[in-house]
């Protein structure tokens, strides 16, 4: 989580271990119940992803997953259900 986050927060934005790091910081957050802590994060790890890694099918999918599901978690089920029906599409 955040030890691994303040690792790798040196780095610069394009790299993708600090990528990978702000990932895992968001779903760790977002699986220990800290949905709304986890939003943002997770909202900048999908941005980066966008970013940096747009070659990287399997890399946004996973992010926007992951903010799929904390979207869910904190009750934003349409906007969830938005992000699901762009990753089945994307998935088929």
């Amino acid at each position: 989580g955040w030890a691994m986050w303040k690792t790798y927060l040196g780095r610069p934005e394009s790299d993708g271990t600090r990528c990978n790091a702000i990932g895992i910081l968001g779903t760790t957050l977002d699986s220990n119940g800290r949905h709304e802590e986890a939003l943002p994060v997770l909202e900048a790890s999908l941005a980066l992803n966008r970013r940096y890694c747009s070659h990287d099918e399997e890399v946004i999918l996973i992010a926007q997953t992951n903010l799929a599901a904390c979207l869910d978690d904190i009750g934003r089920c349409d906007e969830a259900l938005v992000l699901k029906r762009e990753i089945y599409t994307r998935r088929v």
